[in-house]
């Protein structure tokens, strides 16, 4: 577990953006291990799509999960997906 966990009471009281970092952290810190135990990138994403579409799909249901899914195009093609690196 990390440090930096917050207990269940503290996550329920966390805003939604906040909720999002702290997820974006966990999973940042579960794919370096997984990368670093010598799972290959391209299955650990594949496997975190299908997790997240089932996880989705669970809670609001299969329609509204293509729906979602149908607007996905345009937001790869408008960059919102890619992380440029910043050289200095």
């Amino acid at each position: 577990m990390s440090i930096h966990a917050p207990t269940t009471a503290a996550r329920e009281l966390l805003p939604d953006h906040e909720q999002k970092q702290a997820a974006l952290s966990y999973l940042g810190e579960a794919w370096a291990e997984a990368l670093h135990e010598g799972v290959d990138g391209d299955c650990l994403a594949q496997a975190c799509l299908f997790t997240a579409f089932a996880e989705l799909i669970g809670t609001y249901g299969e329609e509204p999960v293509a729906k979602l899914v149908e607007g996905l195009p345009a937001r790869i093609r408008n960059g919102e997906f890619s992380v440029e690196l910043q050289r200095q």
